[in-house]
């Protein structure tokens, strides 16, 4: 951003922005984003917009943080202590697809449409270690072990296939299939409880 938001109407004007500008790319896909098209929805001057994205890549990219954000807002309410797994996992895939399913096309244009710059493809990202964290202690939890080296990898195919899920039903307008959700909670409460891991801790 050129600059930050101090004062709650800057914060309210910004907000604004970025909600009309993650409407467009969900409804019209990169090729129909513009800055003036958002500043038009937003109700706001271009000047205004200018005065906080200097063009529509700072908009893209601000609009991609609040995104993962939000997933970070869904990892940190989900908490793996004194719920059975299912349950965990049930709450944080309805979680996740509501906060998809507010504009359901963006996500197909941030990952195939919209550039991005390196840190959004950076593994060692603060977000990265944060969001594999969250996954990492709830299969410490749900296995019953201290946490162990094992665990981020665990941590990993299961972000990804929470994430791989959702996203894809997100580019086949599915994000609304009951069946695809319940049988992704299946998939990950199984591999969750996996205790198969122990041969895997050994041999390291």
């Amino acid at each position: 951003m050129r600059k930050r938001p101090r004062q709650a109407r800057s914060r309210a004007t910004v907000e604004t922005i970025l909600q009309a500008g993650a409407r467009i790319l969900s409804d019209e896909g990169w090729a129909g984003f513009t800055t003036n098209k958002v500043a038009d929805l937003a109700g706001v001057s271009i000047g205004s917009l200018y005065q906080y994205f200097p063009d529509k890549l700072s908009l893209v990219d601000a609009i991609r943080q609040r995104h993962l954000d939000d997933c970070l807002a869904v990892m940190r309410k989900s908490k793996a202590k004194e719920l059975p797994p299912v349950q965990f996992v049930t709450n944080l895939v309805r979680a996740m697809i509501a906060a998809h399913s507010i504009y359901p096309g963006l996500h197909r244009v941030l990952l195939d449409e919209a550039p991005s710059s390196d840190d959004y493809r950076n593994p060692n990202s603060a977000f990265e270690i944060e969001y594999l964290g969250y996954y990492a202690e709830a299969v410490a939890i749900y296995r019953n072990h201290q946490p162990r080296r094992t665990d981020q990898t665990a941590a990993l195919i299961i972000s990804d296939a929470i994430d791989g899920v959702i996203h894809n039903a997100a580019r086949r307008g599915m994000l609304g299939s009951p069946t695809v959700q319940s049988e992704l909670i299946r998939l990950v409460s199984l591999y969750l409880e996996d205790v198969g891991d122990n041969a895997i801790a050994q041999s390291e």
